[in-house]
């Protein structure tokens, strides 16, 4: 009797260190939430890790491998904490790197779903992106377009399908690529607009002056993909991609 209780103890602590374990490799930052967006079935993705310890799926396309989710890190790469102004005021004032979200939700899984808002000075700073990845640039995503195709057709293969995330007229959207764009909107000067009808995206590449820099935009009720030039002084979403 007292082997069977060692035998039901030595299974009870195996079965708890085990189970632990798997717990921490799948999440090992469990208080970020969980992301609800509809990944494509049938895609392999891969996964990459940011500073805070939020697991990100990637996804490769054709030779660059990018984030399929969008950044939502509190922290530089090298460990130093991206100040906070999810509130009203001050944003459109600020000179270094900042992040906010959404109308200052505090919803867990709304933040493992959107991502969080950065502007321009925290893209700039070139610590944004996790060690191994960069912001993507201009560049990469006319790249990226051209690879896909027509830049006024591209955005259905990017673009998460359904309304579970864009609202109303998206019925063209395949998201063929595994890319899972999403509306997560954007802040401009203290307002927050275009959730669920736009996704804005900084890029890694610099404006024509010192008081611009340059995006892209989807929409949801067409599948074009938009180039702009445009005041640093708003939040937009980030994706990063591997360094070559």
């Amino acid at each position: 009797m007292y082997r069977n209780y060692l035998i039901y103890v030595v299974f009870i602590a195996s079965s708890a260190i085990i189970l632990n374990a798997c717990i921490k490799d799948e999440d090992p930052n469990p208080l970020n939430g969980k992301t609800t967006a509809q990944f494509k079935k049938k895609l392999t993705y891969g996964t990459m890790k940011d500073q805070d310890g939020n697991i990100y799926k990637t996804i490769t396309i054709d030779t660059m491998t990018w984030m399929a989710e969008n950044l939502r890190t509190t922290k530089y790469n090298d460990g130093t904490v991206i100040s906070n102004f999810s509130a009203p005021g001050y944003w459109d004032k600020l000179t270094f790197g900042a992040f906010c979200n959404y109308n200052g939700t505090r919803n867990s899984d709304s933040l493992a779903t959107f991502g969080r808002l950065y502007n321009w000075h925290a893209v700039n700073t070139g610590k944004l992106a996790p060690e191994g990845w960069h912001v993507a640039t201009m560049d990469e995503w006319k790249a990226l377009v051209n690879y896909l195709g027509d830049s006024l057709m591209v955005g259905a293969k990017l673009k998460e399908a359904g309304n579970k995330h864009w609202l109303y007229e998206n019925s063209d959207a395949t998201n063929e690529t595994g890319f899972t764009a999403l509306p997560a909107g954007g802040r401009l000067f203290n307002v927050y607009m275009n959730l669920g009808y736009l996704g804005y995206w900084w890029t890694g590449s610099e404006g024509t002056t010192d008081a611009n820099a340059r995006l892209v935009r989807l929409n949801y009720d067409n599948s074009k993909i938009d180039y702009f030039t445009y005041i640093r002084v708003i939040g937009l979403s980030v994706r990063c991609v591997k360094d070559r």
